[in-house]
């Protein structure tokens, strides 16, 4: 009997589950390492069903199906003055909450191979093997490792450290609300639409998600935003971000930790600026938060018996709602090559020219659709190019 090869996958969010499950298929006895000292639960907000983002669930025995742990939509709705309607098409998508992906990907690998609280720091490996070392002094070897750790990737920093986050020009303003907490119009506008507000240099993008507790029900959802504004790099930026404990955030200053002073102005502005339905998202957040919109971009995904998926690779601006699609994407082509090439560097490098193709293609389709609106004023609601898409508009 041949002994199981093993796999390490640096992350446990979606990128690194996903990887993981699909490397314990083809064999591999696989662990996962956290670096967050608690499960993921409750973090992040919604997120748009691509085909690859569900097809886990959808090519693999579950009790349930997509439909038992999202909300559908039937357009795309336009808001101006008033909440006027200014465009309105066709447009079927399904949302879902991170929280809600997350807990399914986790509960299918289980826990006991799941290691929280352990934080990367070094990777060497040699012609038979890789080795990974923790801050806590754990050193872990395995004949292969995927670094699944996102944006702030210890993977990507170590292996290509002259690629850093590209600051985009503007910061997004998320924040949920309970359906139940906003006007029976709002309610309406929103409950079964991708609904959008397009101000000047701005925009905001809204959806209903399934409640923390996975509901679907009308009253109990939550009603999802995000709004993109410009904010100047270097101080300006820099003192917008740092939280309330006076740490700078390189990524995105967490709920509850943004200082109030820009928590009250962005309300204000949103009473001022939006749709009165977009307004009142906003303003009835109850713990808005920032996510730093940046670019990230690699020349190389595959390092011998090393790789980087998802955002470790690339990171896209979410205008496309393509990153957990692309890190589900990246994670089934692996296990692909795994299957097609047995030896482990060669399924890496035949895997890698494809990804690297993808990646920069996304990232170059979703810098386009932000200029169009936070810079040029371009944004046009009846052009198909500003759909969201993996592969490209409606894909």
């Amino acid at each position: 009997m041949t002994e199981a090869r093993r796999a390490v996958v640096v992350g446990g969010s979606f990128a690194g589950l996903t990887a993981a499950l699909l490397l314990r298929e083809q064999g591999f006895e696989v662990d996962v390492f956290e670096r967050t000292p608690t499960y993921l639960d409750g973090r992040g907000g919604g997120i748009v069903l691509q085909p690859d983002t569900v097809r886990w669930i959808v090519e693999r025995p579950h009790s349930f199906g997509v439909d038992d742990i999202s909300i559908g939509s039937s357009v795309t709705r336009y808001l101006g003055v008033g909440n006027k309607i200014v465009h309105e098409e066709p447009a079927a998508w399904r949302f879902s909450s991170w929280t809600t992906m997350y807990r399914v990907l986790l509960d299918d690998f289980g826990t006991d191979r799941y290691h929280i609280g352990e934080y990367a720091v070094g990777v060497s490996q040699d012609d038979d093997g890789v080795d990974i070392r923790f801050t806590s002094g754990r050193t872990e070897r395995a004949e292969l490792v995927v670094f699944a750790d996102g944006i702030s990737s210890i993977g990507r920093r170590r292996l290509q450290p002259q690629f850093q986050p590209r600051y985009s020009g503007y910061i997004g303003w998320r924040g949920t609300v309970p359906e139940r907490a906003v006007s029976v119009e709002t309610a309406d506008l929103i409950h079964n639409a991708t609904s959008y507000a397009v101000i000047d240099a701005s925009h905001l993008c809204m959806y209903p998600i399934p409640d923390s507790n996975g509901s679907l029900s009308r009253g109990d959802r939550q009603l999802n935003y995000v709004w993109y504004r410009n904010v100047p790099e270097g101080p300006e930026l820099d003192e917008m971000v740092t939280d309330q404990r006076g740490f700078t955030a390189p990524v995105s200053v967490h709920p509850g930790q943004v200082q109030q002073r820009y928590v009250d102005r962005m309300r204000s502005d949103a009473l001022e600026l939006l749709p009165p339905a977009a307004a009142e998202l906003v303003t009835r957040s109850a713990q808005p938060y920032i996510q730093i919109v940046l670019d990230i971009a690699v020349r190389k995904m595959a390092f011998g018996r090393v790789a980087l998926i998802g955002d470790a690779a690339f990171a896209a601006r979410p205008h496309a709602a393509a990153g957990t699609a692309k890190a589900a994407a990246d994670a089934w082509a692996l296990a692909d090559a795994l299957s097609a090439e047995p030896d482990i560097p060669r399924a890496l490098a035949a895997w890698e020219p494809a990804r690297l193709a993808l990646g920069n293609n996304l990232l170059s389709r979703v810098a386009e659709m932000g200029a169009r609106s936070q810079f040029t004023n371009t944004w046009d609601p009846a052009d198909p190019a500003l759909h969201f898409g993996l592969y490209g508009p409606d894909q």
